[in-house]
């Protein structure tokens, strides 16, 4: 079966601190944060391993940093599936307070 004719949700669980990504109606990973003034922390993204090499962590991480774009908050990639999108996809690079780029190898 193919992505186009799989139904992929990206919910986001504020109550729960993460966004989840289910595919067919069951959950395959997540990404977890956690808010704190400005910036929202990113310290974890896990998927299920029967759903890995299928490009589902990116996915999910870029809905959470759309989403976190869209809330007008900073992130803080704790995590290195988020802070290596990050790096791969530059656009997304101003989300990082530019103060901590090199933190995160930005």
């Amino acid at each position: 079966m193919t992505e186009a004719e799989e139904c992929i949700d990206v919910r986001d669980l504020p109550e729960s601190g993460r966004f989840e990504i289910w595919v067919d109606g069951v959950r395959a990973g997540l990404t977890s944060y956690a808010d704190m003034g400005a910036e929202r922390t990113f310290p974890h993204t896990e998927i299920d391993a029967v759903y890995g090499g299928r490009g589902l962590a990116k996915r999910v991480v870029r809905e959470a940093l759309d989403a976190t774009r869209s809330a007008g908050l900073y992130v803080i990639p704790r995590c290195s599936m988020v802070s290596d999108f990050i790096r791969k996809n530059p656009d997304y690079a101003d989300l990082v307070p530019s103060n901590r780029h090199a933190e995160f190898g930005l």
